[in-house]
């Protein structure tokens, strides 16, 4: 299968849910173009309590269609940008890369990818039980956030459904991903 962006979603508020779009433009160093979460400093208003000078490496959020595939199969109503995300992908396992791979999406964007979304209770408010249903348990008894990946945006450029993903990996040592 071919990695592909399915759905691409912003907000201009700090709403949960994102409205999908036709297009979405990307912009170096700051995110998508007109969301709330654009910016070079932090944007999420738990991140700007703490200090608002922190650099955002929560600019794009990435889910994975197949987690809404898997979500629905499990009675919960979601598609794209229910849970806030930008860019909704098919065929790229996003949870697995490791910190600074790096996502070449459609002909000329670039987004280094940054870390984990932690999943917060906002998800129980949308839609009950749906935080424990984005958390899991590997062999090893860890915890496995599965509610996708954040970036920054290193080249900017206009992004739609149907355009392709190219992954590179960084290069080794791979680090494994962590909530930013």
């Amino acid at each position: 299968m071919t990695a592909m962006v399915t759905a691409v979603c912003s907000s201009e508020g700090h709403t949960f849910s994102k409205t999908v779009r036709q297009v979405v433009r990307l912009v170096a160093g700051i995110g998508v173009e007109g969301d709330a979460h654009a910016g070079t400093t932090v944007k999420h208003r738990s991140r700007v309590r703490r200090d608002p000078t922190q650099p955002n490496l929560r600019q794009v959020h990435l889910i994975h269609s197949e987690l809404h595939d898997e979500l629905r199969a499990r009675g919960f109503d979601v598609g794209p940008g229910d849970m806030g995300e930008n860019l909704t992908t098919r065929g790229v396992d996003l949870l697995s890369l490791p910190t600074r791979s790096v996502l070449r999406i459609g002909r000329q964007a670039v987004v280094e990818v940054t870390g984990l979304r932690n999943p917060c209770t906002q998800l129980d408010d949308f839609r009950p039980g749906l935080m424990a249903a984005v958390l899991d348990r590997d062999e090893q008894g860890r915890l496995v956030r599965k509610a996708g990946v954040m970036g920054v945006v290193v080249v900017g450029g206009e992004i739609r459904p149907g355009d392709p993903i190219r992954v590179e990996l960084p290069d080794p040592p791979h680090l494994p991903l962590v909530p930013v």
